[in-house]
């Protein structure tokens, strides 16, 4: 019989990537990766530290160059290998990144007078211009749908859906007035490569549409008009112009088109599932299952849980959301995350640059870091170099780090930087166990995951818990190519293609009691200046942190 293949397209910040898959076992066997042409690193940026977009044009292009190149991959590292027998297709990308587009569902950004225009743009998910917008919107719903709020933690992020169209409304009116509707980029691309971009024809995917754009099926879909017009009285009336639906990633959006078919070397015809968002498919790549939290550790991370529909499941204040089917249908999707991982410790090395370009490296760092215990730089930070997207759901904080005297070495400073995202790993998981979400196991992917056992050990000293690794490398788009299975029909659900093309690496890292021990103490202090800077409630004396970090240096030193 002959093996058939699906494709994953993992539309990230910086590139996309497409990876062609085994559906029988998961092997991977063709890849590429195009990065974006526009802007720096493929972000458009300028001088508001808050914006970040991306130009839609490179998800066309880099749809036909990444298919191309691997599939050329595939053949020459698989014999035999023909592009016909790929027989389905998923897609995941970052999110919330909408664009603006027209009657026909195009771009704003492809015409000639908007050529230019930042809103015309996609806004990227790291895009925080809308921070007043947000909390606008998180106060109007607290005032007039507060049940709205409860399952998206209780507060509306500058990252998502709806504070960026409104800022865009009172920022760049002549966008706002040009578009017809508002795309998730995750829908968009599924949409373009089967030909059903417009909007009477769109589908659209409830993980998008659930976690950043507050979609229920128990209210009717997106929220209602009355309240949208309270924030904006053309806000109100963009409601008629969303869909009426969303809908789970084991449905097919329509056969890919003769025109992409030509473009790629793929078959005409095969389906295209719904899209979602790299977070939600990573976990699915990663094995998600209850009990399982998937970190996807890269320049931001996303914690994934699901929960079983049908079962008491409390609102959990923090979150960035529960939705039914999010993640894998019949589950609720439960998603977590901190807006800054990998970004942080590439701030400390490629901006701060400290002892230049060979002595301040990853790898330096790295293996100076290593050689240091827990406490003994005397150092504390707050990982909020971005903001906090859990469990304070909070843009306008920033980073801190404290202890540092004169003879503080950028080594030190960089193993704490790591230890303070731990800790803020840490953080999240107790906000889930506190509300009856039972962590069993942790399952790290992303390149962090991959090329740093300093960080996955440290972890899982902080955590106290083993961290275990994603069998695969790039499970967003093992996760994205497992939904092009299901809905090509080569698995009959999700639980299947999981079992049959997923797995764990046989390295995993496991909590030293010693250095638990410490960090114990350690989270303590970060825990009281997380909620002395992060909460309005918290009220007492930060007198006794600096000295607790010194004499904790002291007892480890000697």
């Amino acid at each position: 019989m002959s093996a058939s293949y699906t494709l994953g397209l993992d539309y990230g910040t910086n590139s996309v990537r497409a990876l062609i898959v085994n559906t029988a076992n998961g092997q991977e066997v063709g890849t590429a990766v195009w990065n974006y042409a526009h802007g720096t690193a493929g972000v458009l940026l300028s001088r508001d530290p808050n914006l970040a977009r991306q130009h839609p044009a490179d998800y066309v292009e880099g749809a036909e160059v990444a298919v191309k190149k691997a599939l050329a991959d595939a053949r020459k590292r698989r014999r035999g290998f023909r592009p016909d027998q790929v027989v389905g297709i998923g897609v995941d990308t970052t999110g919330s990144t909408p664009l603006p587009v027209d009657a026909q569902g195009k771009p704003l950004a492809f015409q000639k007078r908007f050529a230019k225009n930042p809103a015309a743009m996609a806004w990227l998910w790291k895009d925080h211009t809308g921070v007043a917008e947000a909390a606008e919107i998180t106060a109007r719903a607290a005032e007039l749908r507060p049940h709205y709020l409860a399952k998206c933690g209780g507060t509306y992020s500058s990252e998502w859906f709806f504070s960026k169209i409104l800022h865009c409304l009172r920022t760049s009116p002549e966008v706002f007035e040009a578009a017809h509707t508002w795309v998730e980029c995750a829908d968009w691309i599924p949409a373009m490569l089967t030909g059903t971009e417009a909007p009477d024809q769109l589908t659209v995917g409830v993980c998008a549409a659930g976690h950043k754009a507050m979609y229920n099926d128990a209210w009717g879909g997106y929220p209602d008009a009355e309240f949208l017009g309270r924030l904006d009285p053309k806000l109100g009336e963009l409601r008629g112009r969303l869909r009426p639906q969303a809908h789970t990633v084991e449905r097919s959006v329509g056969g890919l088109t003769s025109a992409w078919a030509r473009r790629t070397g793929l078959p005409a015809g095969i389906p295209v599932a719904v899209g979602a968002f790299d977070a939600h498919l990573g976990g699915v790549g990663s094995g998600i299952a209850p009990g399982t939290l998937v970190k996807i550790i890269g320049t931001s991370t996303c914690d994934m849980m699901v929960a079983p529909v049908g079962k008491p499941l409390a609102d959990i204040p923090g979150l960035c959301g529960i939705v039914n089917g999010s993640i894998l249908p019949g589950y609720f999707g439960l998603e977590a995350g901190q807006s800054a991982v990998g970004d942080i410790f590439n701030w400390w090395v490629n901006y701060v640059q400290p002892g230049g370009p060979k002595a301040g490296s990853h790898e330096a760092l790295t293996a100076g870091a290593a050689r240091l215990k827990p406490g003994e730089s005397g150092l504390l930070a707050l990982d909020w170099n971005n903001g906090n997207r859990t469990i304070l759901v909070d843009q306008r904080l920033t980073g801190l780090l404290l202890g540092q005297t004169l003879y503080t070495t950028p080594a030190e400073i960089y193993r704490t930087l790591i230890e303070a995202t731990a800790f803020g790993a840490l953080t999240i998981i107790n906000r889930f166990e506190e509300y009856g979400v039972k962590v069993d196991q942790v399952v790290n992917c992303g390149g962090i995951a991959e090329k740093s056992p300093l960080v996955m050990q440290i972890y899982a000293d902080v955590t106290g818990r083993p961290m275990q690794i994603s069998r695969s490398a790039q499970t967003c788009a093992l996760g994205a190519a497992i939904a092009g299975a299901v809905v090509a029909g080569v698995h009959p659900d999700f639980a299947a293609a999981q079992r049959a093309m997923t797995g764990l690496k046989p390295r995993g890292f496991k909590p030293n009691p010693q250095a638990h021990a410490v960090y114990r103490e350690l989270y303590g202090l970060y825990r009281k200046l997380h909620d002395a800077f992060g909460t309005r409630e918290w009220s007492g004396n930060l007198h006794d942190v600096m000295k607790a970090l010194i004499d904790l240096r002291q007892r480890v030193r000697q």
